[in-house]
This record gives structure tokens, C-alpha cells and sequence, in this order.
């Protein structure tokens, strides 16, 4: 298979496992698939693993460009994510008031000889990431049969 454009993301049956899928970006390729428990090989993280892993890296990257720019000394971030689905009724910031809706936790670990206001602003920014502002708004997805 040809290396897909920068920007676009091409998911194949890997044909190893039931739910096994090879993942190929323009320099990279990897497995994706669901555990054995449901029926999978467990050949590589299953596809919410690959959304929190896109929230987290996005966040950890945003705040390492904006501590240099700034001159912050953030010496290392760790973010830790975790999806799961609650209740709308439980959920106070939400517009959804029936069901069930999403929940991303995410836990920001951040390392340096930083003050209270450098934190604080770190913590504001991790919400600007793109990925972080691209699930926080309305997503349109388009399916087309090729």
C-alpha cells in the first residue's frame, strides 16, 4: 500500500484478527483492536484508547510549545485520560439533560519550578488545544461509499 497525504488516515482489515485493523498515515503505520475479552486480538490500543491518546499527546504538546515560547520551565507534563459514559442528568456543564453522554476525565501533571499563576495558566491553555477544541464543538462527519 502507497503512504497516504499528510492529513489523511487509512484503516484496513489487517487480516490477523477478528477485529485487528492496520492504521497508516503518511510516515507511520500500527495496529489498532479490541481486547480479547470482546472478541478481539489485542494487537494494538482499541479506538477509544486512540481518542484519549489524541486528547492527551495534543495537550501535552500544546503546553510544551507554550512553556517555551513563554519561558515557563515546565520540565515534563503527564496527562492521564479516561472515557466513560454517565447519566446526562448528572453531568451540571451539559446542554443533554436525557441518556447517556461522554465523559473524558483528564488528570494534568505538570513538573518544574512553577509558580500558582504559571500552573494556572497551563491548566487554561491545555483547553485550547485543537484536539481538545475540535471534541468540544460540533463535529459534522461525512460518509461516502467509494
Amino acid at each position: 500500500m502507497t503512504q497516504p497525504e499528510p492529513g489523511t488516515v487509512v484503516v484496513t482489515d489487517a487480516g490477523s484478527g477478528r477485529y485487528t485493523q492496520r492504521v497508516t498515515t503518511a510516515g507511520h503505520e500500527f495496529l489498532a483492536d479490541e481486547p480479547e475479552s470482546v472478541g478481539g486480538a489485542d494487537a494494538g490500543p482499541t479506538p477509544y484508547d486512540l481518542l484519549l491518546s489524541a486528547l492527551g499527546t495534543c495537550t501535552s504538546m500544546t503546553l510544551r510549545m507554550y512553556a517555551d515560547r513563554k519561558g515557563i520551565p515546565l520540565t515534563r507534563t503527564t496527562v492521564r485520560l479516561r472515557h466513560d459514559r454517565i447519566h446526562a442528568r448528572d453531568c451540571e456543564r451539559c446542554e443533554t439533560e436525557v441518556g447517556l453522554i461522554s465523559r473524558i476525565t483528564r488528570e494534568i501533571s505538570l513538573e518544574g519550578d512553577l509558580d500558582d499563576a504559571q500552573r494556572a495558566r497551563l491548566l487554561e491553555i491545555a483547553d485550547k488545544c485543537p484536539v481538545h477544541r475540535t471534541l468540544s464543538h460540533e463535529i459534522a462527519i461525512e460518509t461516502h461509499a467509494v
